[in-house]
């Protein structure tokens, strides 16, 4: 099969979050599995290149039409793990990809719209047609409404659309439609693209869905919540209404990259069966950070963007809550939103001098790799979490995860105290309100189970350690929807032709 998967990333050489891990992930298991997998990705200035891995001209250029005026653009190819690269680069004025930066523009908008009637036309342009179009949350929902406008039933190329993040849908003025080519009188319905909070913009990712073959979250649990409860951010009934083509597949992680039995940015590599090795991972952890040695103390460390999705205020109360408690703590992350990275700025100012914290505001892939093998438990206190990678990456490196109960953490963590599973199978803590006090609950059940009985903390991270949490299955999952996908494709062709 021909999979087409299209994003605004692709770790590692465009990844702002966890959508580029999902795609660089999932495109390498497919690969694996025989599929021909082909990535198409805007050309950024800031694409993360080995000097070996320059993209190649492939001799493919076309004008795209865009507000009236032609933009010329080609295709640039990148050979990556198993798999293509094609990088969609624009001539133009507005420079839509040469801003340093993947996202964060006062004009994304524009430049995913852009992006998505140049990837409609190179596909349906394309020599080698993909058997399935697999796009991307809200900066590829034009993309099917382009399919579905402009071919004939019987010649649409059938697409899957995964929902990364509901919090994002990509609301904008109805002329964006026209600067595509679209007909905003047409498709500005409450049946189309119109918002359900203001049917004056277009729903991008609403669009996406309507026009999509297949619909998928990252888990089955976000897909439950964004169906009926306030987690659809206000496309709950839209998603009960497209129900019959909706799902979710649970992400995995690239177990290439995160494996602390042969990570090479990591001090000890360490597995389930030589645990003890991690203890020097902790020691290197403390070394680099400056943190001083303390063996009667936990490390509580939190690896995150710091947005609002993942819950900013109870993070900076559960780094202070765990350095009372007498754990150290450790946070790598950086914000986006001024008054969120200011606070925390501020935060690190006020504990620099504690020789028990130690707060980066950035990111440092080496570090990452180094906190999650050395930490000793994870904070994840999000309000809502599509799927998430972070609990995932640390049960993999023996570090245990306190969690609120949402989204993908609830598919994936069982409650050490609290679950109907049996004790191999628990491997963390879950907390249900966002509230100080249930954190705090939480991060108390952990710290005493790690200072009074470290035996039994020691098999919560072991019970974490076996679990699966590579791309094999969702990868066949993924391969079940494509061709889910393909048949809803043909069905919806005969129907039209019989009309």
């Amino acid at each position: 099969m021909h999979i087409a998967m299209v994003s605004a990333e692709c770790a590692p050489i465009a990844k702002a979050g966890g959508l580029g891990d999902f795609v660089q992930g999932l495109a390498r298991e497919l690969a694996r599995c025989g599929e021909r997998v082909e990535v198409i990705l805007p050309a950024y200035d800031s694409l993360r290149l080995a000097s070996s891995d320059q993209p190649r001209p492939l001799g493919i250029e076309f004008q795209v039409p865009f507000r009236g005026v032609p933009i010329d653009c080609r295709i640039l190819g990148l050979s990556l793990d198993g798999y293509e690269c094609r990088l969609i680069a624009p001539r133009s004025a507005q420079r839509f990809f040469e801003r340093g930066r993947l996202y964060g523009e006062p004009d994304d908008a524009e430049r995913f719209a852009f992006f998505s009637r140049a990837v409609a036309d190179y596909v349906s342009r394309s020599e080698s047609r993909p058997d399935v179009l697999h796009c991307n949350d809200w900066q590829t929902g034009l993309i099917p409404v382009l399919l579905a406008e402009r071919q004939a039933a019987d010649e649409r190329i059938p697409v899957c659309y995964s929902l990364h993040n509901v919090g994002y849908q990509g609301w904008v003025e109805a002329d964006l439609l026209t600067a595509v080519g679209l007909d905003p009188a047409r498709l500005l319905t409450p049946e189309r693209l119109a918002d359900p909070g203001d049917p004056r913009r277009a729903n991008l990712m609403k669009g996406g869905i309507a026009a999509a073959d297949v619909v998928n979250t990252v888990s089955p649990r976000y897909a439950w919540e964004i169906q009926n409860t306030e987690q659809g951010m206000g496309l709950q009934a839209w998603f009960q209404r497209h129900d019959y083509k909706f799902g979710g597949i649970l992400n995995g992680i690239d177990e290439t990259v995160w494996n602390p039995l042969t990570d090479p940015l990591i001090p000890v590599n360490f597995g389930p069966e030589t645990l003890p090795r991690k203890a020097l991972d902790r020691q290197a952890l403390r070394a680099r950070l400056g943190l001083e040695e303390a063996s009667d103390r936990p490390i509580i460390a939190v690896v995150s963007r710091l947005d609002r999705q993942k819950g900013v205020d109870l993070i900076a109360h559960g780094l202070q809550y765990g350095l009372a408690s007498g754990a150290q703590i450790a946070l790598l992350g950086s914000a986006i939103e001024p008054a969120i990275a200011e606070r925390f700025a501020q935060l690190k100012s006020r504990l620099e001098a504690s020789p028990h914290a130690r707060l980066e505001l950035g990111y440092d892939e080496s570090l990452a790799h180094l906190i999650y093998a050395g930490a000793d438990l994870v904070l994840i206190p999000s309000l809502y979490e599509p799927c998430g990678l972070t609990q995932l990456i640390a049960m993999r490196y023996g570090t245990v995860p306190i969690a609120r109960r949402v989204g993908g953490l609830t598919d994936t963590i069982q409650d050490a105290n609290y679950s109907s599973a049996p004790f191999e199978s628990r491997n963390g803590y879950l907390f249900d309100e966002p509230t100080t006090e249930a954190l705090e609950g939480a991060m108390d059940r952990a710290i005493a189970l790690w200072r009074d009985h470290p035996d039994y903390f020691s098999r919560l991270r072991l019970n974490g350690m076996q679990g699966d949490y590579s791309w094999r299955r969702p990868a066949r999952e993924y391969r079940d929807l494509y061709a889910y996908a393909r048949q809803a494709q043909c069905s919806r062709a005969s129907a039209s032709s019989r009309r």
